[in-house]
């Protein structure tokens, strides 16, 4: 089995699960649509932030959001893969771990590019400013990001054993990234301490792209949104492969 055939053996196996589990599909839209229609309107009926009203200011940030919860959650089924005692299988198989990986990741990529592509298609509802290029810009935004929040849980459900123990910790990665990450509000006159926190916070670079692509609106050049997000999925991924490895 060549390496290629491996990885896609397991992403259209991991594909085929999410298409079998309607039910995560349907849950991780809620929660976005609950930010956008019921916090998003119920503030923008009075706030507008650089010209936006805040419904349209945080549709970027809800979207990274979605990416960053489905795909950090995905590392749990790691653990049920090897209590199910499937993991050991796949590890046992003519690939490398690398590519164990890399299937997986792709796989929760892809999972997550679906509802990312529902979310897009909401926007046309709430009048954001599509254009064919920022369509496709943000498509390819959303993409990374996946790629390094998917990397992250695939990275903390390799080091666990337990599913508790993966929620315990992994609502200590999720929240904090979102929270300062700048997607419920702009990054511009914070205090020094919260604006330390932000700059260090690599989901800050993908909403800040995401907002800049969308509405036009950046804190950092674009280039240094996508090379922030670049370094670190790539440092995600080789955390990852490494600790397939010590499985």
């Amino acid at each position: 089995m060549s390496e290629i055939e491996g990885i896609y053996a397991i992403w259209l196996r991991e594909t085929k699960i999410y298409i079998r589990e309607k039910e995560r599909l349907i849950a991780s839209i809620i929660s976005p649509l609950l930010w956008i229609f019921a916090f998003g309107a119920g503030l923008g009926s009075t706030v507008d932030i650089e010209g936006y009203n805040y419904q349209i200011f945080i549709y970027p940030g809800v979207m990274a959001m979605t990416v960053l919860f489905t795909s950090l959650f995905y590392g749990i089924y790691v653990i049920w893969d090897r209590k199910l005692d499937f993991l050991k299988e796949v590890l046992v198989a003519p690939v490398s771990r690398a590519s164990v990986f890399a299937g997986k990741m792709f796989g929760g990529a892809t999972d997550v590019m679906v509802e990312a592509v529902i979310l897009l298609i909401i926007g046309f509802f709430l009048d954001i400013p599509f254009t064919l290029t920022v369509i496709i810009g943000s498509a390819l935004m959303l993409l990374l990001i996946s790629i390094a929040m998917v990397s992250i849980g695939l990275v903390i459900g390799a080091n666990l054993r337990s599913p508790e123990g993966f929620n315990l910790v992994i609502g200590f990665v999720m929240w904090p990234m979102f929270f300062f990450s700048g997607a419920l509000f702009p990054v511009d006159n914070l205090s020094p301490w919260l604006t330390a926190i932000t700059y260090i916070d690599p989901l800050t670079y993908g909403v800040d792209a995401l907002r800049g692509i969308i509405l036009g609106i950046n804190r950092f050049p674009i280039y240094l949104d996508v090379g922030v997000m670049l370094v670190f999925s790539m440092v995600m991924m080789g955390i990852g492969v490494l600790s397939f490895r010590r499985m």
